[in-house]
């Protein structure tokens, strides 16, 4: 095994250095975290240290190493935009030009049958229970609504 200073002697010798190492590298933003996990990785790793000769070497090693990780880490950060691009929705013209007063005009069941199936997105048996009907009821309600709709619907 290798004689090895206190690590906080080793420490105190070259803080200095590798905090402006990371800094000078990372930034003034990301050098400090940069810094503390390089000590932090050191730390850990000293117990098991084999070779005790350039102890300033390993631990730049370690900082340049952290700070690679950080480069890497920040690459693939999502990264905020100044504004969004402005995203269009295709819509169906009617004559009043609204989908969906379309379909508040068709009668109750098949305004219901085709508001469940289309914005709940159920299936035509919870449909079926949802209106107090048949499964084949609720798949009539919606076939009807929709032809009402393709009759009054404008592509």
């Amino acid at each position: 095994m290798v004689s090895l200073p206190p690590f906080q002697s080793l420490l105190d010798a070259h803080a200095g250095d590798l905090h402006r190492f990371c800094v000078v590298r990372a930034g003034p933003d990301y050098g400090p975290d940069c810094f503390q996990e390089t000590v932090i990785s050191a730390l850990r790793a000293y117990p098991s240290l084999r070779d005790g000769t350039n102890l300033r070497g390993w631990l730049f090693t370690i900082a340049h190493r952290k700070v690679i990780d950080h480069f890497r880490r920040s690459a693939r950060a999502p990264r905020p935009t100044d504004a969004l691009p402005e995203v269009v929705s295709p819509t169906v013209a009617t004559p009043d030009g609204d989908l969906w007063s379309a379909v508040a005009r068709l009668p109750d069941k098949q305004r219901g049958a085709i508001a469940l199936r289309y914005i709940g997105d159920l299936p035509y048996a919870d449909i079926a229970a949802v209106l107090g009907c048949s499964e084949a009821a609720a798949r009539q309600n919606v076939r009807a609504g929709l032809a009402g709709l393709r009759t009054e619907v404008t592509p």
